[in-house]
């Protein structure tokens, strides 16, 4: 298919019988030139959020050379991509196998960890290297975010301050790591977290080299419009100074969404109305899972050319492909009355999570994949917004 220029262009050329995935490197780098630019620190691309390789190639392209990886295949897509670049393994639990090859075979010597028996595998399996930089991740409030990240890892309290004493005495430079929860809404999280780790560092009595406040930078969605980037960077640059505890220690962070977010979106065929209900050709176990599942509405566009009356916008239920009753989207979202079986859907901000998430359940899950130049729905870094029905619509309801 030839590069078409907008996801309606694509769309009235093509009329695709599966859904599309539009893929817009130009705004993925846009964001990560706003982050190499401004956070007063490094910059880890959280590759989990979306590791499509034109993504990755527009990160690269504005100077983001860092990559949070969580995994062996994400360890050897970016060691294989981009060979000079800068892995750092910030899962906090790793196969043993997987700490020994990306120590052997990739150059990774950076390791995030929470427990004593996750230090224990890093130091056997690399050999008792004395070259690894080992990121102790700590837990933090989760409260200021729309997706809290707080349950599942982080060493606290007692065990943090023995586990900081231990790793330091492994570790050629040592880390503080924690995450403050996925779609930040409030800057002085980070604020309040640091204090934490200040307050774990202190009593630990341990000179702190690193210092990465991780990922959760917002992007905008209907109904969550985040203060602007700079107020996250601002509030991180005084607490980080203000921290009491550092000597020269180096500031990180890993945003994953905030990059590209803005960078996907998925086309999607109406194949059934039911009163208020759409039956669509994707949904909550493909790209479209964070609607289905964790409650956040993406912008909406019905794509159709241009011409007619328009329509007044109405709320309406969104059902996906399988046959499974949870695979259903609540929003509302706001689409023409009109709107009926053959229509297509155009849902922005999905580059974060979006097609990373999907599987084949039910055998769906294909998609045409095409890279496009318009402009995303929403933009946190200035781009031109392309119009869209949802955001005015559900500013109206709230």
């Amino acid at each position: 298919m030839e590069r078409p220029k907008s996801a309606l262009a694509l769309v009235l050329a093509a009329r695709p019988d599966l859904p599309v995935y539009c893929v817009r490197p130009h705004a993925a780098k846009k964001a990560a030139d706003w982050f190499a630019r401004n956070f007063p620190g490094d910059v880890l691309y959280a590759v989990k959020a979306n590791p499509h390789p034109a993504v990755l190639d527009a990160v690269r392209a504005a100077g983001v050379t860092w990559f949070d990886v969580a995994s062996m295949p994400e360890v050897e897509l970016i060691g294989g991509r981009f060979p000079e670049a800068t892995m750092a393994f910030m899962h906090p639990v790793k196969a043993r196998s997987a700490i020994r090859r990306a120590y052997a075979e990739f150059g990774v010597r950076i390791f995030a960890l929470d427990s004593h028996d996750e230090l224990q595998k890093i130091i056997a399996e690399t050999n008792g290297a004395k070259d690894l930089n080992l990121v102790i991740r700590l837990a933090v409030s989760g409260d200021y975010a729309e997706h809290k990240l707080s349950g599942k890892f982080g060493a606290a309290g007692p065990e943090a301050v023995m586990l900081l004493r231990e790793a330091r005495a492994h570790a050629c430079e040592l880390g503080v790591s924690f995450h403050v929860g996925s779609q930040c809404m409030r800057p002085e999280a980070w604020r309040i977290a640091m204090e934490s780790v200040s307050d774990i560092i202190r009593q630990a009595g341990v000179t702190v080299d690193i210092v990465d406040v991780g990922g959760g930078f917002p992007a905008a969605y209907p109904g969550l419009t985040p203060p602007p980037l700079s107020a996250y960077v601002d509030e991180i640059r005084t607490a980080f100074e203000a921290m009491p505890v550092l000597e020269n220690a180096d500031l990180w962070c890993e945003p994953g969404r905030a990059l590209c977010a803005e960078a996907g979106s998925h086309i999607v065929r109406v194949e059934l109305r039911k009163g208020d209900a759409l039956y669509l050709n994707e949904g909550g176990y493909g790209a479209l899972f964070d609607a289905a599942h964790d409650g956040l509405v993406y912008p909406t566009k019905l794509l159709r050319a241009k011409g007619g009356p328009r329509r007044p916008l109405k709320p309406f239920r969104l059902y996906g492909p399988t046959c499974d009753s949870i695979d259903a989207l609540k929003g509302p979202f706001f689409l023409p009355g009109d709107v009926h079986e053959g229509d297509y859907i155009e849902f922005g901000m999905t580059g974060a999570y979006g097609s990373a998430l999907a599987t084949k359940f039910n055998g769906f899950g294909e998609y045409i994949e095409a890279q496009v130049s318009d402009a995303p729905m929403l933009s946190m870094y200035g781009l031109a917004r392309a119009p869209h029905s949802n955001v005015v619509a559900m500013a109206k309801s709230r």
